[in-house]
């Protein structure tokens, strides 16, 4: 079994439909987002698993009799065994910095090639780019501080590891997921459980033990019974080690006032010499949690958030779509668009590209425009990735896709990065762009 059939049936029905009618134009089909679930813009992620797919996008003997119980014809399922994507993709670079409306990906081939393509490539990129904005929005609310991922265990099933990913590229520093840190190459991260404290007859001997057994990367968790005493105790762990060479690296609050016990907590291990040692925060954390702690100056040096970040809260799922936008027929590019009641669903017809104007280091605004069009003192936004069904781009490592959310994030002005009440981003249509629309919503009308 291929990925090729990790798609809808209807997909698998129109290309068969396709087939059968003779009718296999050269279209370009756009993936974009209509609404930003939170915030004014999103950060890109999952273009590698589409590149995977696409690479490797063929059906085995083990698909085409699965079809053939379906009903599918067995002659079209015979073209099935020779099938290839042969077609062009332009996307913008993972890690890159999108808002409404714009085409994040254009493919263009073969209607069929074209069709088959769209669950997959709206499965990875809606799901990681989800998680990736939102892991950007809690890096942001932390103002600098390390952001540990603990989310494995609320995570999507085996989405874990494409969650944990996401989130990495969108700035946390760590996981605690294993697999992921040895897959992916990420940092690992994490402490003890409060089943680990309450397994000893005393606190303090749960600290020693730990330290016994961590004594070169040893945190300790202070708030299973009373965090103030928690925190003398680790205090007395943590010269028990300096006496050993070694140092205590952490203590973590998992719950109560995080704010007023972190004040009290770094007092303790102050005044007892231990300025050295770092304060984590956890417990159902999310952007405007730790922007609110962080505003009332907790002295936290580090957080850990599972559930809200792994799972993109509030958030379930990120709308993005997959639109035809143009058809060559006869020779000639015929520009499609679907025009809805609701005028939001309405989209851009015809072969586009996107554009960013840069003014003094920083994002000015966006301009979408047809494909012949050139805008001025702008960079364009999509890159070729797939050429004639072969991958031409490079492939950046995760560490470099982080980086580049990071340089792209630099040049987003502040007002656009705030948790609520930020404004949209600007993105204008091109003069050929808003003409081809106006016209061609002219022509559906009249039809119609």
């Amino acid at each position: 079994m291929t990925e090729a059939i990790r798609t809808d049936l209807y997909q698998l029905t129109m290309m068969q439909a396709y087939w059968k009618s003779g009718h296999n134009p050269e279209a370009t089909f756009d993936y974009f987002v209509r609404k930003i679930p939170f915030g004014s813009y999103l950060i890109t992620a999952g273009l590698t698993y589409v590149l995977d797919y696409i690479g490797n996008l063929r059906f085995d003997d083990e698909d085409i009799e699965y079809l053939r119980r379906q009903g599918f014809d067995s002659e079209f399922l015979e073209k099935l065994r020779d099938f290839r994507f042969t077609g062009d993709i332009l996307a913008m670079p993972e890690g890159s910095i999108a808002f409404p409306h714009e085409p994040i990906i254009r493919v263009t081939a073969p209607i069929m090639e074209a069709q088959l393509a769209e669950t997959f490539l709206l499965n990875k990129m809606n799901f990681s780019t989800l998680i990736a904005t939102k892991a950007s929005r809690v890096v942001y609310a932390a103002k600098g501080r390390a952001i540990a991922e603990f989310g494995l265990r609320r995570a999507q099933g085996d989405g874990h590891l494409e969650a944990t990913r996401a989130t990495y590229i969108g700035g946390c520093a760590s996981t605690s997921n294993v697999m992921a840190g040895k897959k992916l190459d990420i940092p690992v991260s994490g402490t003890m459980a409060h089943s680990f404290v309450t397994s000893f007859d005393r606190e303090i001997d749960s600290y020693r033990a730990y330290a016994d057994a961590f004594p070169k990367r040893c945190f300790l968790l202070i708030d299973t019974y009373n965090s103030i005493e928690g925190a003398k105790k680790a205090v007395i762990v943590g010269k028990e080690l300096e006496n050993k060479g070694e140092r205590l690296l952490g203590v973590r609050l998992d719950s109560g006032d995080l704010c007023e016990l972190s004040k009290r907590v770094r007092i303790i291990l102050d005044d007892a010499g231990l300025d050295y040692v770092k304060i984590v925060a956890s417990g159902d954390l999310n952007e405007w949690k730790i922007d609110e702690l962080m505003r009332k100056g907790a002295r936290i040096d580090m957080f850990g958030v599972g559930t809200e970040l792994i799972t993109g809260r509030p958030a379930p799922a990120l709308d993005g779509i997959y639109k035809l936008s143009d058809v060559v027929e006869r020779g000639r590019h015929m520009p499609k668009m679907k025009l809805s009641e609701e005028k939001a669903k309405a989209t851009l017809p015809g072969k586009k590209n996107v554009w960013r104007i840069v003014e003094k280091g920083k994002f000015k605004k966006d301009v979408i425009s047809l494909d012949d069009e050139a805008v001025e003192n702008a960079e364009p936004l999509l890159e070729q990735v797939v050429k004639n069904g072969k991958i031409v781009c490079e492939r950046p490592t995760l560490d470099e896709i982080r980086q580049t959310v990071a340089q792209n994030f630099s040049k987003l002005p502040d007002k656009y990065k705030k948790l609520d009440g930020s404004p949209a981003y600007p993105v204008e249509l091109s003069p050929g762009l808003a003409a081809l629309r106006k016209t061609i919503v002219e022509k559906i009308k009249r039809e119609e």
